[in-house]
C-alpha cells in the first residue's frame, strides 16, 4: 500500500473565494487525491495524494483547466512581497483612472457623444474592438461555462453579449472597461489581505554564517544542519532557532512576541529564527531550521488559517452560489414586464457577487496577519467569530494567572528531621520534574547548597504529585490526593489561608514534613479580569488543582469563582459540562497541563506560547508572550473584526439589492452599471483595511 504524502504549491491567478472553489472541484476529482485546501492569502494549495496514483504534472494540467490559474514550475520560488510605498501609488492611480474614466463616461452620456459614436463607427469595428478588449474575462467565462460553472463575471459577460445584441456596441465596450478596471480592483483588493501574510513571511533570513572546517561560510538557510554552529553579528538577523553556546547580545524578538523591549540573552538561552540581535555578537548551535523554526510555525499557521473559516464566511460562499441564479432570474424578469432590453442588460451589469465573496475573507486575513505581527497566533477565522460571542472564561491558576515561578516560604517538619534533610529528599525526589513546583523546591535547595541524590523510578502523577526512591526510602511528595494522611493540623489550615501552596513530603508512607510555597500573581491580571467584564464574559472561574483555600485566597483577589483540587480530566469535564449549557467556553491556560481543556474549550487560548509546541498545537490562539493584557486585547479584536464583516455584508447587500432595484426599473442605464458594479470592492478594501492598523484600545 502507497504511503500518503503531503504537497505544497503555489498556484497563481487567484483572486477571489471563487477561485479557490474551483481549483479545488478540479484537482479533487483526480485519482489519488485524498484532500486539498487551497489558500488564496498564500496563494498556495496543500494537497494530501497518493504519488502512485497522480503527479505534479497532472496536478498541474488540472490547476489549469479550472480557468486562469497556473503552477510555476519552480514551486518553491518565494512570492515577492510589494512595498507599501509602491501599494499606496497603486491604489492613488487606481482611483485617478477610476474617477477619469467615470467622469468620461458621465459626461459621454449626458452630452450624447455615445450616440454619436454608434451612429458613425460601423458595427463589426465596434463588436471587434469589444472582443479584444474583453478577451481575456471572456475566455474565462466560457471556460467555465463548458465545465457548467458560474462566474461573477459570467452576468456581466451576458450583459455585455446583450447590449452587442440591440445594437449598442459603445455600452458594451464601456462595459467591458469597467469590467477590466473592477478586475484590477478587485486583485488589488485581494493582494492587500496576502500582504501582510507576505510581509510576515519575508522577515526570516535567507542566508545563515556557518561554522565549517574552522572557517565562516555564507549559506542558503535550505543548507544550513541541526548542530552546526551559526555566527549571528551586531544587526543581524538570527536565522535559526537554537540555543547560545558563546556571546552575550541584546536580541529583539518582537517577530515572535510582539514584545518592542528587547531581551538579554547569553550561554544557554535559547534564541529564534527571524529576531535581530542588536548589540553583541552570538554563537548559536542549531536546533531548527526554516519551516520547522518557531517563526516557520507561525507563519505556517497564519497562512493555513483561512482553511479555519467562520461560519459568516460559509454563509457568503454559499450566498454567491445562489446569487447569480437569482441575478438572472431577475432579469429575465425585467425582460418579460418592461420588455426593455437596456434595462435588462444593466440588471446584469450591475450585479457583484465578487465582492460578497470578498466581503469576509479580506477582513479576516488583515486582522489575523496583523495580530500575527504583534504576538496573537489565531488559526483561523472561525476562532474570531466564536471568541467574539464567547460568554464564559475558564483560567488555569499556575503559570497562567501568576507568575509560575513559585518560592519555598516554609519548611514545616513534623517529627523533628531536619529541614536540610526534608529540602534534600524533596529536592532529590524533583530533580527531574518539570513542574513550577518542582523548580521552587529545588531552588531552596540550591539556596542552601544542597548536595543532591540521583532518584530512582521517578513517577510523576499529573495534578496529584510525584513519586520517587531516594537513598532506598520510597518518597512521595504532593497535595491530598497523593498522600491521604496529609496533616490537617492548624498550620497547614494557617498557610493554606494565606494562599500558599502546601506540599505533603512522605517517608515510606509516614508523613515528615510539610513544604509551603507562594506564588505572586501578575500584576496585570486584575485589570484584565474587569476589561474582561467590560467586554461581555461576565462568568469567570478559575480551575486548579490547588486547594480549596489557596484558589479561594486568589479568587477572592480577583473577584471571581473558583473550583480547586482538580486533575487534568476534571477540566476537560468543566469545559464540557458548560458547553452542554450551551455557553461559548474560552480557557486560558499554560498549554502543558492544561492542553487537554484548551483543545475540548470552543477557543484555547494558551499564553507564553513562544517555544513552546504543546501549546502551539492544542491551543485557538496562542498568546506568544506571558502578559495578560492581551487577553482582553484579542477579544477586543475578535469583536472589532467580526463587527466589520458585518459592515462589509450589510454593505454589500444594501449596495447589490439598490443597485439591482435601479437598474430593474430603468435609472441606472447599463453604462453607469458598469461603473457602480467596481465601487463595492474599494469600499470593502477601505473598512478592512482598518484592521491592519488596529492597535489596543477600548472596545
Amino acid at each position: 500500500m502507497s504511503e500518503i504524502q503531503t504537497l505544497e504549491i503555489p498556484v497563481k491567478g487567484m483572486d477571489c473565494a471563487e477561485c479557490t472553489m474551483h481549483i479545488q472541484h478540479a484537482v479533487s476529482k483526480l485519482a489519488g487525491i485524498e484532500s486539498i485546501n487551497v489558500f488564496l492569502a498564500s496563494e498556495k494549495a496543500i494537497i494530501r495524494l497518493d504519488p502512485t496514483q497522480v503527479s505534479l504534472s497532472d496536478i498541474r494540467q488540472a490547476v489549469a483547466s479550472a480557468g486562469n490559474y497556473s503552477v510555476p514550475e519552480n514551486i518553491a520560488a518565494p512570492a515577492s512581497v510589494p512595498s507599501a510605498n509602491f501599494s499606496r501609488r497603486l491604489v492613488a492611480l487606481l482611483a485617478v483612472v477610476f474617477a477619469i474614466v467615470l467622469s468620461i463616461v458621465v459626461v459621454g452620456e449626458w452630452l450624447g457623444m455615445f450616440d454619436v459614436l454608434n451612429r458613425f463607427v460601423p458595427f463589426p469595428i465596434g463588436v471587434a474592438m469589444v472582443i479584444v478588449g474583453g478577451f481575456p474575462i471572456f475566455r474565462n467565462v466560457i471556460r467555465a461555462a463548458l465545465k457548467r460553472q458560474i462566474i461573477s463575471h459570467t452576468l456581466m459577460t451576458l450583459g455585455v453579449l446583450a447590449a452587442l445584441v440591440v445594437g449598442e456596441w459603445v455600452t458594451a465596450a464601456i462595459v467591458v472597461v469597467f469590467m477590466r478596471v473592477g478586475e484590477y480592483v478587485e486583485n488589488f483588493t485581494t493582494e492587500s489581505a496576502r500582504r501582510a501574510v507576505k510581509e510576515l513571511t519575508a522577515i526570516a533570513p535567507q542566508t545563515a554564517r556557518v561554522e565549517r572546517e574552522g572557517a565562516e561560510s555564507q549559506v542558503p538557510i535550505a543548507e544550513v544542519r541541526v548542530g552546526e554552529i551559526v555566527i549571528v553579528r551586531p544587526g543581524e538577523k538570527i536565522p535559526v532557532d537554537g540555543q547560545v553556546m558563546d556571546g552575550q547580545a541584546t536580541v529583539d524578538q518582537s517577530t515572535i512576541t510582539g514584545e518592542s523591549m528587547p531581551v538579554e540573552v547569553a550561554r544557554g538561552s535559547r534564541v529564534f529564527a527571524a529576531t535581530m540581535a542588536q548589540l553583541g555578537s552570538l554563537r548559536v548551535q542549531v536546533t531548527r531550521i526554516g519551516a520547522d523554526t518557531m517563526f516557520g510555525r507561525v507563519v505556517k499557521m497564519v497562512e493555513e488559517a483561512e482553511a479555519h473559516r467562520a461560519d459568516v464566511q460559509r454563509f457568503a460562499d454559499k450566498f454567491s452560489a445562489y446569487y447569480l441564479p437569482v441575478v438572472t432570474g431577475v432579469a429575465a424578469l425585467t425582460f418579460l414586464i418592461s420588455r426593455n432590453p437596456l434595462a435588462t442588460t444593466a440588471v446584469l451589469v450591475v450585479a457583484c457577487s465578487c465582492s460578497i465573496a470578498l466581503a469576509t475573507p479580506v477582513a479576516m486575513l488583515a486582522s489575523i496577519g496583523a495580530s500575527a505581527k504583534r504576538g496573537l497566533l489565531i488559526k483561523g477565522g472561525k476562532y474570531l467569530e466564536t471568541l467574539a460571542r464567547a460568554d464564559v472564561l475558564l483560567v488555569d491558576k499556575t503559570g497562567t494567572l501568576t507568575l509560575g515561578q513559585p518560592q519555598i516560604t516554609d519548611v514545616v517538619s513534623l517529627n523533628g528531621v531536619p529541614d536540610s534533610e526534608i529540602l534534600t529528599l524533596a529536592a532529590s525526589a524533583e530533580r527531574y520534574s518539570e513542574h513550577p513546583l518542582a523548580e521552587a523546591v529545588r531552588s531552596a535547595a540550591r539556596a542552601r547548597n544542597l548536595q543532591l541524590v540521583e532518584p530512582q523510578n521517578f513517577e510523576a502523577l499529573p495534578g496529584k504529585g510525584i513519586r520517587a526512591r531516594i537513598i532506598g526510602s520510597s518518597i512521595a511528595l504532593g497535595n491530598r490526593q497523593l498522600i491521604p494522611s496529609a496533616d490537617s493540623s492548624s498550620v497547614a489550615l494557617e498557610l493554606e489561608a494565606q494562599g500558599k501552596t502546601l506540599l505533603f513530603l512522605a517517608r515510606d508512607d509516614e508523613l515528615i514534613a510539610i513544604l509551603a510555597a507562594a506564588d505572586t500573581l501578575r500584576p496585570e491580571v486584575p485589570a484584565a479580569i474587569a476589561q474582561m467584564r467590560a467586554l461581555g464574559i461576565q462568568h469567570i472561574e478559575l480551575l486548579t488543582g490547588d486547594n480549596e483555600r489557596t484558589a479561594a485566597a486568589i479568587a477572592e483577589k480577583l473577584g471571581v469563582a473558583n473550583r480547586a483540587n482538580l486533575l487534568p480530566d476534571n477540566k476537560i469535564q468543566v469545559v464540557k459540562d458548560y458547553q452542554a449549557k450551551g455557553h461559548t467556553v474560552v480557557m486560558v491556560g499554560d498549554g502543558v497541563n492544561d492542553a487537554p481543556a484548551l483543545a475540548q474549550a470552543d477557543i484555547g487560548i494558551a499564553m507564553g506560547a513562544a517555544g513552546t509546541d504543546i501549546a502551539i498545537e492544542a491551543a485557538h490562539i496562542a498568546l506568544m508572550r506571558e502578559d495578560w493584557t492581551l487577553v482582553p486585547e484579542v477579544r477586543r479584536i475578535a469583536r472589532r473584526t467580526m463587527r466589520i464583516v458585518k459592515m462589509n455584508l450589510a454593505f454589500t447587500a444594501v449596495y447589490n439589492v439598490a443597485g439591482l432595484t435601479l437598474a430593474a426599473f430603468g435609472f441606472l442605464p447599463p453604462v453607469l452599471a458598469a461603473a457602480a458594479q467596481s465601487l463595492p470592492d474599494i469600499g470593502i478594501l477601505s473598512n478592512s483595511a482598518r484592521l491592519l492598523r488596529q492597535q489596543a484600545q477600548s472596545d
